[in-house]
């Protein structure tokens, strides 16, 4: 029990270099991955707390196990506090990802091989949003909606032809790598027409959606599904938000929401991360507050200034910039059609971090795509503003235009680092020093 006592640089020095290299990567560079953030002292304390050692099976007050009054006050709050953020009539917060949100909600609302549609993988969706190698593409009849081959826009009257044609049982409005706004409102008046659920996966937007920088879809949707990680600055895990009637299914003896849960728990998932789940709760309150809009609003100025800075030097980006957190640089222009990939290893070499990423209707394939993806929550975190975006998008450009000359990549690096000690990650952070 006395070794329990001492410190993780004491019991597992390997561990231990591993977590302190990681934060230095992260100190010493400029994460552009859209899908990542930082999270606060605070969220990361109640991720290492003792609540990591119950086990929950069930929800709160209706638990398998005993012991679980505490539990179940942390799991209430980060329920209460996601209703408040968005408006939301349910809220699960059980999922261990967005992923598994995604597939409960399949498995709730429809049976194997029924229709639905999603936004073709390409184009800006996910995986789980009808991918063939992926549960949703496997298990379901995914019709995949697409862009506007000129404008790599969506066409809505495109999509509701679509929709009256395939007649599905859901459609998905969502997004991965789309960079312009969704109007959720317009998807549901479709989903409306066809009589179908709409689902809307909002995990990358999350923190926009709260906050008002983008519409919500709350308020239309029957589901909404989201990561608790991306722009809303929690830790990593997944949630589910959902109207309480179901309007197919007025009758039944379970209602949408009792649907949602059951698909949860016990269909898909044992206990639940208690730990995870209250540091939901803790990032859910931080994103309450009104520093987080300010927050969210800078994520949006800091794309714009990165597009700009990108296009004034040549780039073309997907559907021509960004109303969101994120963009996708097109390298066809640039000679480098398939080239993702080295231009991610490159970037990887100067501090950069960014991933590769297909385009619409991609001339590569996914292993070798022709964009990269570029997002900027987890810099607007650290402090960064748009003169500090101009300069990341002048390196970005050095880079991709210089991919073979190591002393371009060596001198971009320098610079990146002396940009990063502005901006230092967690220096009261002890255990990390």
């Amino acid at each position: 029990m006395t070794d329990m006592m001492d410190s993780i640089e004491k019991i597992d020095p390997e561990i231990y270099r591993i977590i302190k290299k990681e934060r230095d990567r992260l100190s010493d560079g400029v994460e552009l991955i859209p899908s990542e953030n930082v999270v606060s002292i605070a969220v990361l304390q109640a991720m290492g707390s003792v609540l990591t050692n119950k086990y929950s099976e069930g929800y709160p007050h209706k638990r398998y196990y005993g012991g679980n009054e505490i539990i179940d006050m942390a799991e209430d709050l980060a329920i209460e506090r996601a209703k408040k953020l968005f408006g939301a009539e349910h809220v699960n917060v059980q999922p261990y990802s967005g992923s598994p949100a995604n597939q409960a909600v399949f498995f709730a609302l429809l049976n194997l091989n029924d229709t639905f549609m999603g936004l073709d993988l390409n184009a800006g969706g996910h995986l789980t949003h009808g991918s063939s190698v992926n549960f949703s593409g496997k298990q379901y009849n995914c019709v995949a909606y697409n862009v506007d081959k000129e404008t790599e826009l969506l066409d809505y009257d495109q999509i509701k032809k679509q929709a009256k044609k395939a007649k599905p049982k859901l459609i998905l409005s969502g997004l991965t790598a789309y960079p312009r706004k969704l109007d959720f409102k317009a998807f549901q008046e479709i989903c409306d027409e066809v009589g179908a659920y709409h689902m809307s996966d909002i995990a990358h937007i999350a923190g926009l959606c709260a906050t008002g920088v983008h519409e919500n879809p709350v308020p239309y949707a029957d589901v909404v599904t989201t990561t608790t990680h991306k722009t809303l600055r929690g830790p990593r895990g997944g949630m589910i938000m959902c109207k309480i009637e179901d309007k197919f299914d007025k009758n039944g003896k379970k209602n949408l929401a009792q649907k949602i849960d059951s698909a949860v728990f016990p269909g898909l998932q044992g206990g639940p991360h208690d730990h995870v789940n209250a540091a939901k709760a803790v990032a859910f309150g931080e994103d309450l507050r009104p520093e987080f809009k300010d927050y969210c609003k800078q994520i949006v100025k800091n794309a714009k200034a990165l597009a700009d800075t990108l296009m004034d030097k040549g780039f073309e980006l997907v559907a021509g910039g960004t109303d969101n957190h994120l963009m996708v640089i097109k390298l066809v222009n640039k000679g480098l059609t398939g080239k993702g990939k080295d231009v991610q290893t490159a970037l990887d070499e100067a501090g950069i971090t960014v991933n590769k990423n297909t385009i619409p209707y991609e001339p590569g394939s996914p292993f070798n795509p022709s964009g990269i993806r570029l997002g900027t929550p987890a810099v607007t975190t650290r402090g960064f503003k748009e003169s500090e975006m101009k300069v990341v998008g002048e390196s970005i450009a050095k880079v991709i235009d210089n991919l073979d000359d190591k002393k371009v990549i060596e001198s971009v690096r320098k610079d990146i680092l002396e940009l990063c000690k502005k901006f230092p990650l967690y220096p009261e952070f002890d255990i990390l020093k």
